[in-house]
């Protein structure tokens, strides 16, 4: 706290707080809390500003995944503006929002730059459908982040034995564990227990005539894409990344990618 109290003259106007949302600090380090500078600013006759990065509106934690600070928890421990993604952990189209003291807020809707960055309509009506999922406390089933992180892995396990048994005639491939990383600027170095259908190289050359990487840039390059990584000689899929009403075009273009000649 010495360090932010130090740096305040009278030409500050605002302490910035910025979450640490896409790395990660290891090591001997400590930082204070949120409501530790929103008591320290306020003191001072100043605004305190968060920036969250990954928007999270609920508990990574009761996933498994490490506690990601929520928008709800920065607005209650006195920050006065509160900025966040629209993509990332909210899971709505690329956007930035700012929430926090509603004449702040005003303020920044009058500033002339508002007009310059201001969303589309075909976002803001992206941000308002994924906000009404939050509302009706229907995300973790509506929203498609929040549906991979939730998917219990029983139901991975499944889903990737159907497509495993649909391309049986077409490759061979078999069921492996691996660990998903949630990724896309949010909780860095997190992963989560996942199952993957693994094509094996050799196989891959015998049905295609082709190595594993071009298998994988075929799959890339269809319709639609399909993204696959190359781990010990096998190309997996992991099934958390594929929803499940995904499933038939996930089989489809695996069975395409390899009937190219």
């Amino acid at each position: 706290m010495r360090d932010y109290e130090e740096a305040i003259t009278d030409e500050t106007a605002a302490i910035l707080s910025v979450h640490w949302s896409n790395f990660r600090i290891i090591g001997f380090t400590h930082q204070p809390a949120l409501a530790e500078l929103a008591t320290l600013a306020h003191a001072h006759g100043l605004l305190l500003i968060e920036d969250l990065g990954s928007g999270a509106l609920l508990d990574t934690a009761q996933y498994g995944l490490a506690h990601e600070p929520t928008v709800q928890e920065a607005i209650a421990a006195g920050a006065d503006l509160v900025c966040f993604s629209g993509d990332k952990l909210l899971g709505g189209p690329q956007a930035g929002l700012i929430v926090g003291r509603k004449q702040l807020v005003e303020r920044l809707e009058r500033h002339p730059l508002a007009r310059a960055i201001r969303a589309d309509k075909t976002a803001l009506a992206g941000i308002a459908a994924t906000l009404r999922h939050y509302l009706r406390g229907e995300a973790v089933e509506k929203v498609p982040v929040w549906r991979m992180i939730a998917a219990p892995l029983a139901v991975l396990e499944e889903r990737c034995r159907a497509w495993a048994s649909a391309l049986s005639s077409s490759v061979d491939c078999s069921i492996v564990a691996t660990e998903a990383t949630v990724g896309g600027g949010s909780l860095p170095g997190e992963t989560l227990p996942s199952v993957a259908l693994a094509i094996p190289a050799r196989s891959v050359y015998e049905r295609a005539g082709c190595t594993l990487e071009e298998f994988a840039r075929r799959l890339r390059l269809g319709r639609p894409p399909v993204v696959g990584r190359v781990e010990d000689d096998r190309l997996l899929l992991d099934a958390r990344t594929v929803l499940p009403e995904q499933d038939a075009q996930l089989i489809a273009a695996v069975r395409a990618a390899l009937a190219v000649r």
